[in-house]
């Protein structure tokens, strides 16, 4: 997951489930304790979060051995209604084109 930025302090662009859903779509093996890390927040947190990710239907999970595996819907359609028409894959394509402007990689079409 690389450097874990320093902590924020006010308000932010993207929400926790955001932030938690990007840390699963980079690794669908992480376990919780890594993404609260890197995601600044406590596994009580994370877990929650993951909760209400399930319950909305972007996400579930099997179980395999002592870990889990994630596995985002990318047909889910954004709850707000101002996003009306996104799906869980545009956000996540988003991301994924600033991360890798960020990082210097070339950009994907």
């Amino acid at each position: 997951m690389g450097d874990v930025p320093e902590t924020h302090t006010g308000w932010t662009f993207l929400t926790n489930h955001a932030r938690v859903l990007s840390a699963i779509a980079e690794d669908p093996t992480v376990r919780i304790r890594d993404i609260a890390a890197h995601c600044r927040l406590t596994e009580r947190a994370v877990q929650k979060i993951i909760s209400d990710l399930e319950q909305g239907g972007y996400l579930t999970h099997t179980r395999q051995g002592r870990s889990n595996t994630y596995r985002i819907q990318p047909g889910t359609f954004l709850r707000h209604p101002a996003d009306n028409g996104s799906t869980v894959a545009d956000l996540l394509s988003l991301l994924a084109q600033h991360d890798s402007r960020r990082d210097g990689q070339p950009q994907q079409a």
